[in-house]
């Protein structure tokens, strides 16, 4: 399930690194003891979507929105009385509107566009590395990662495959600081082949790491 919010304009310039308080803002709606707090694969959001840019920072065109989506409907649903109780974002940004958005049915395969860039890291010897497009085993941590969100969620990993969608050119890096820390994350179309669950679970949960704080969600 997803919701869609859509925003009023700004009234302050937002700045280019918005990210932590976006996440401010969706914790706030779920509440100060909200049961997602610090655990995975709980919820996934997307960035502003439709801004345009100015020197000092970003602005909100009148068609802005963003989108949360959720595994579990009651997190949707706490989250949509958050925003009743309190429409207040930041920089002035208010939501004008909540729609609901079922897990549609999808076909056995169906690709999607990044709203938010894929962050994945992984183990090694020295520590935690990033893995981005630059990497070989781009595809293969990308899949591990899904698999192992689908048995959290005990769901099937059956069939399932992630790829990049060959008949895109568009890929690229990005670097996000959050709370004063640097993640190298990915923008790239991919395609996913699966069962309706798995994709459905895919559109409602994001890819990757850290989806909780604005990572990996899928248009």
């Amino acid at each position: 399930m997803r919701i869609y919010l859509r925003l009023s304009k700004n009234e302050k310039v937002i700045p280019y690194n918005y990210q932590e308080l976006l996440t401010g803002t969706v914790h706030k709606w779920l509440g100060a003891s909200n049961p997602i707090h610090g655990k995975p694969d709980q919820i996934s959001f997307s960035w502003l979507q439709n801004t345009y840019s100015s020197k000092d920072g970003l602005n909100l065109k009148s068609n802005a929105y963003f989108f949360i989506g959720a595994f579990q409907d009651a997190f949707i649903k706490q989250i949509v009385k958050g925003i009743l109780d309190d429409t207040d974002m930041f920089c002035g940004v208010k939501v004008k509107d909540v729609q609901i958005i079922d897990t549609p049915e999808f076909q056995p395969t169906e690709t999607f566009l990044m709203a938010s860039p894929v962050l994945l890291k992984v183990k090694t010897g020295v520590g935690i590395k990033h893995v981005t497009l630059e990497d070989a085993e781009f595809e293969e941590v990308l899949n591990q990662s899904f698999k192992n969100k689908l048995k959290r969620a005990a769901l099937s990993t059956q069939g399932v495959l992630l790829k990049l969608d060959p008949n895109s050119n568009f890929r690229r890096t990005k670097l996000v600081k959050y709370k004063g820390i640097e993640n190298k994350t990915s923008f790239a179309p991919v395609t996913i082949t699966g069962s309706s669950e798995q994709i459905g679970f895919a559109w409602s949960m994001g890819l990757g790491n850290s989806t909780g704080i604005g990572f990996g969600a899928l248009k």
